[in-house]
């Protein structure tokens, strides 16, 4: 077992990282309480960014049985996912850790560096069923910390009354160059384009990375000819009046409300909108994003792992183990990732998903191509990079700079 110091000091590097990783992703919020682990050893403490899951849910059910399951009693916080990372790092310096983390995928990486996390080696968890391009998102220094609970990310919901009147058949929409002429037909019809969000916060970056990794850059080097074609990509839909100039403030919420008027073709945003887009009374389709000469890009993948915390008590770990398998089981994914509106992280239990709800075919592709924020080892390193990704978009949409020198900047400074 892992013999980490519970109170191993924690870097100022790692909490600003920290701070930049929680901004605001994929994941829900809400208010948030304060926990700490009981004394008496029959108790354990489980942390989860899922407030808005209230006693008698069925997520705070599942912890409940499978803490009976384990013969242990269950004490669970649900924090907002902005406060959820740092209480964790507060509570690791106080010898205090939680004995289950479930935490937002890119912050994995950080307090795995911090020496907050065991490693699965360590924790014994199972992670052999799990597809690897989402178990990458909890992998830092050849080590992994934690299992993934399940999977969101990024496609293109189009109305298909405005493709109808605009005369765009959504099978010829293949790569940029198909997107960008159905886009030109539906201005010219008098509708709307596209709606996405480029807001200046990690949200930002979120929606850019499928235009940025779909053209073939990579996060090492965000000012190269790729990565330049990706947001001119971007720049020229502003231009022409295919994207709204709203979509520098928009955030993925505000970005939805707009599509949900019905007047445009695509908006960008994620599998967590599908139950609004089914009462948004227009029919709509779903299309994983393209990437610049055709299939499908790579998204970045949201959703949680969960993670188990470094203890003094080592001892505790047996059991700890019980609660985070029982929690990821094929048996319990299936429920808990309806209730998340998550792909599931396993291919068993993805088929399982479609055949009770065949629109969510699409959503698993695009899991499938996804990507984590944190891969190609990256960890740490991801939200600096981010920060000056989404000050390069900022920069390049308002016109304040080019798309080449927002980026060549953001390189510079990333560095």
């Amino acid at each position: 077992m892992n013999s980490f110091s519970r109170r191993r000091r924690l870097t100022a590097a790692a909490l600003t990282a920290l701070a930049v990783a929680t901004s605001a992703t994929a994941c829900g919020s809400g208010s948030a309480g304060t926990g700490t682990k009981a004394a008496d050893d029959g108790t354990y403490t489980i942390w989860d960014p899922y407030p808005q899951f209230a006693k008698g849910s069925a997520w705070v059910k599942l912890l409940d049985a499978c803490g009976s399951e384990a013969g242990v009693k269950i004490k669970r916080t649900g924090f907002d996912t902005s406060d959820l990372a740092g209480k964790t790092l507060l509570a690791a310096q106080q010898g205090n850790s939680p004995d289950v983390l479930i935490v937002d995928n890119p912050v994995v990486s950080t307090l795995a560096e911090a020496g907050v996390l065991t490693t699965t080696d360590d924790s014994e968890l199972d992670t052999s069923g799990v597809d690897p391009n989402l178990l990458a998102a909890g992998q830092s220094g050849g080590k992994t910390y934690g299992t993934p609970i399940g999977a969101n990310t990024l496609a293109l919901y189009y109305n298909k009354k405005v493709l109808k009147e605009a005369g765009v058949d959504i099978a010829t929409v293949k790569d940029w160059a198909s997107l960008t002429a159905a886009l030109a037909k539906v201005e010219q019809a008098g509708k709307k384009g596209i709606t996405f969000s480029a807001i200046g916060t990690e949200e930002g970056s979120f929606q850019f990375l499928p235009w940025f990794w779909g053209s073939g850059a990579g996060l090492t080097d965000v000012d190269s000819p790729a990565a330049v074609s990706a947001l001119s990509l971007w720049k020229g839909w502003l231009d022409k009046g295919y994207a709204p100039n709203s979509v520098l403030n928009n955030t993925q919420t505000t970005s939805w409300q707009e599509f949900a008027t019905g007047d445009y073709a695509f908006a960008e945003n994620g599998t967590w909108q599908l139950a609004a887009a089914k009462k948004a009374g227009f029919d709509f389709g779903v299309l994983p994003i393209p990437a610049s000469e055709g299939g499908s890009a790579a998204a970045p993948t949201g959703g949680e792992f969960v993670t188990v915390p470094v203890q003094g008590d080592t001892g505790r770990y047996t059991t700890t183990r019980k609660l985070a398998t029982c929690l990821t089981s094929t048996k319990n994914l299936y429920d808990t990732d309806t209730t998340l509106s998550y792909v599931a992280p396993t291919a068993e239990v993805q088929d399982k998903q479609v055949a009770a709800d065949p629109a969510l075919k699409p959503w698993v592709d695009a899991v499938k191509s996804a990507k984590g924020r944190t891969s190609d080892d990256l960890g740490t390193k991801y939200p600096k990079i981010s920060e000056q990704l989404w000050k390069a978009v900022q920069s390049a949409l308002s016109g304040s700079k080019s798309p080449k020198d927002a980026l060549t900047t953001a390189q510079s400074a990333a560095k």
